[in-house]
């Protein structure tokens, strides 16, 4: 998040917004400019990237399903953005912590001790990480003690649109973030892979919220899509994962995809039509 920070102090912040005085080390100028920053790009993404993919993606004959809700997507998109502040003031807590030093994020793939190979390897172990760590969390938040107070807002939306991937409690949003926060400050990540990771699972979420269930044949099993997350969604107790089906399968939470076994949302909508 420094490479943010420090464009924006560059081309904005310094020269537009704060005086020359103050200085770009100032630990209350970077948390105040971090939560602005956090803010409008939580927001660019969920915005432009939900917007893109209920257009060009999203079923909207699933609208007719009947557990979707009336006014839902107005719903969701309330719910995120209200959430979306709240999210943002721990997340902001860990930028600062990176911009101030205190994580394993490097500049140079030279300060690497393994160069290239290492930052593409470095990129599936995040994957494999946070896929992990999201799982447990997950199914954590689905238990009695958690679940009617920070997880059932998202549940809501039985026939979620895009517009549900961030409709989260504050709590629930910001845990279920937590790996992603997590790893670099346990594991060496490249500055900018960081960057383009943390773009990823933000699109990520905002797809297996789309409705689209297809996924080429030999992965339907292995790859956690919106068929599988539509499934989590309809049937509560299965399809935790993130990423993969690997820890759903260990943890005994996998669940074939109905929409696999002809028993998906679309095919009730069938079978109502053709009553």
């Amino acid at each position: 998040m420094d490479l943010v920070l420090e464009a924006a102090d560059r081309n904005i912040l310094t020269p537009y917004v704060y005086p020359s005085s103050w200085s770009e080390n100032d630990p209350f100028r970077q948390l105040l400019s971090l939560f602005v920053i956090t803010n409008l790009g939580a927001l660019v993404l969920y915005l432009l990237f939900g917007t893109l993919s209920y257009y060009f993606i999203f079923d909207h004959k699933l609208m007719k399903h009947p557990q979707f809700l009336e006014n839902q997507v107005r719903r969701e998109i309330s719910c995120a953005l209200r959430s979306l502040p709240w999210i943002s003031v721990p997340t902001v807590a860990l930028f600062f912590a990176e911009v101030r030093g205190y994580s394993k994020l490097y500049d140079n793939i030279q300060d690497s001790t393994y160069g290239w190979p290492g930052v593409f390897f470095s990129m599936l172990s995040f994957l494999f990480f946070t896929d992990m760590g999201i799982y447990w969390i997950h199914r954590g938040l689905h238990h009695k003690s958690f679940y009617k107070r920070f997880h059932k807002p998202h549940h809501l939306w039985k026939i979620a649109t895009p517009f549900a991937s961030h409709a989260f409690h504050p709590v629930d949003g910001f845990m279920q973030s937590l790996p992603y926060h997590v790893y670099p400050f346990l594991f060496p990540l490249h500055k900018i892979t960081y960057l383009g990771l943390y773009i990823f699972v933000n699109v990520w979420t905002i797809s297996i919220h789309d409705g689209d269930y297809r996924v080429p044949r030999l992965l339907r099993h292995i790859i956690n899509g919106s068929a599988h997350h539509t499934d989590h969604h309809l049937y509560f107790d299965y399809n935790y994962g993130q990423y993969f089906t690997l820890w759903d399968k260990i943890g005994g939470s996998y669940k074939s995809p109905s929409s696999y076994e002809g028993k998906g949302p679309h095919d009730y909508l069938r079978k109502l039509e053709e009553k």
